[in-house]
């Protein structure tokens, strides 16, 4: 029986989680040898009669079986859902609070992206608990670093491969945490969601990806969306700064999403969190000397060490790591379109909590724009043959509809079988 192998893309803080899985379904051989031998041997005894109870004794178990695992994945997966959201709408208010305190959006960025060197350890500590062929924590990092290629992590792999992916996180962030100090966290957690539909315009246009009618108008829609957000707020200067930075951040997201699966690819857990190790660790080595410029520059000015909010700093930090871990990592126990959906339930989330505060005003446009940008966000969760799923689903039900009408008709009576041929006549024609 072949195990099942799952290759994710990992994450910005502040990217949905479009991921990479490749799941590869073997097939259960000694059941099937079971079933041939149950068969085989209810034809040779001429149908014996314990030959059938056995078989349907088996099916039972097997469904039982499958319908729990399904059951656990699911409850695993409202679990995360929770979670996603409140890590995510938690870190974007929290961030919004430390502003008050700690105006360094940049400084920031920096301390919250240095938390992902962490990463790999935890991976490390997860994989002696788990894996049974335990590797020293250098072996583990060879043979992740296969990733990068035959010769491992090299200099010119570090430069061309991963430095970009940091610049492009570092951007993401601190666009987004820039918007956070322009306007209100719902317009924010909202506009952010058009990431979505860039990544399937950019993957439209870059990877060739298959066009998909249903996508176009969802990219529609969260187009819609953003220039509805900015009419909202009548156009003016501090809005239009803070819609621009939030979209940037999406556009960032987007790229940094489509690049890394036509540059990487996709990437193992040990190989994802290897490569959010070393975006942390580039970051603290090669990043902190643009905090301490913006301090003694009065850009980002924040007194003395003790004058730092460090609860909130890291409270921030510590939201974005975990959302981190469950967006690139969830979907070892559960379905990646509910991890998505953890992120666009932290819209109303984010909404419930201006409105208790006052930060924000509901008019009718604010509305309909966000409600819009999440309509599309929706739309975009739908697989890739979802239209074959609904036709099907369709017939499944006409079906259960016309099992009654059978039951009910007599064997022997001609003026039902017509009467129950009418119906079947129209399900087919239509």
């Amino acid at each position: 029986m072949k195990k099942h192998s799952a290759r994710v893309a990992p994450l910005s803080a502040c990217n949905s989680p479009v991921l990479t899985l490749t799941k590869v379904k073997g097939e259960d051989r000694p059941r099937e040898n079971v079933v041939g031998s149950t068969a085989d041997g209810q034809a040779a005894n001429g149908g014996a009669p314990g030959a059938e109870p056995a078989t349907g004794r088996w099916r039972l178990r097997c469904c039982i079986k499958v319908t729990a695992v399904q059951v656990r994945k699911a409850l695993w997966g409202v679990a995360m859902v929770m979670c996603v959201c409140s890590s995510w709408a938690g870190s974007t208010q929290l961030a919004k609070l430390t502003f008050k305190q700690f105006d360094a959006p940049f400084t920031l960025t920096w301390f919250a992206t240095t938390w992902n060197c962490l990463f790999f350890p935890l991976y490390y500590i997860g994989h002696l608990c788990k894996s049974p062929e335990r590797q020293t924590p250098r072996q583990r990092f060879r043979e992740c670093c296969r990733f990068f290629g035959d010769d491992g992590l090299t200099a010119k792999v570090f430069f061309t491969k991963v430095a970009p992916f940091g610049l492009l996180w570092i951007l993401t962030n601190y666009l987004y945490l820039q918007a956070l100090r322009k306007i209100n966290t719902t317009d924010v957690s909202a506009l952010f969601c058009c990431n979505k539909a860039f990544v399937f315009l950019l993957s439209w246009i870059v990877l060739r990806d298959r066009f998909m009618g249903v996508r176009i108008v969802a990219a529609i829609f969260a187009i819609a969306g953003i220039v509805m957000m900015t009419y909202a707020d009548g156009f003016h200067s501090h809005s239009v700064m803070g819609i621009t930075f939030v979209v940037a951040s999406a556009s960032m997201s987007a790229l940094y999403k489509v690049l890394f699966k036509m540059v990487l690819g996709s990437a193992k857990f040990g190989e994802a969190a290897l490569f959010l190790t070393i975006v942390g660790g580039a970051n603290f080595v090669f990043i902190s000397f643009v905090p301490v410029i913006l301090y003694f520059t009065h850009v980002e000015y924040f007194g003395s060490l003790e004058d730092i909010p460090w609860l909130y700093l890291c409270g921030v930090a510590g939201l974005l790591f975990a959302f981190n871990i469950l967006v690139n990592f969830g979907i070892a126990i559960t379905y990646p379109t509910l991890i998505s959906l953890g992120i666009v339930l932290s819209v109303p989330v984010n909404a419930m909590v201006d409105l208790y505060t006052c930060e924000i005003h509901f008019n009718a446009v604010r509305l309909i724009a966000v409600l819009i940008i999440c309509l599309g966000f929706l739309m975009l969760l739908l697989p890739e043959d979802w239209d074959q799923c609904f036709i099907q689903l369709h017939a499944k039900l006409q079906s259960k509809r016309e099992e009654p009408a059978e039951e009910e008709a007599g064997p022997g009576s001609s003026l039902n079988w017509s009467r129950r041929a009418r119906p079947s006549m129209s399900t087919f024609t239509h």
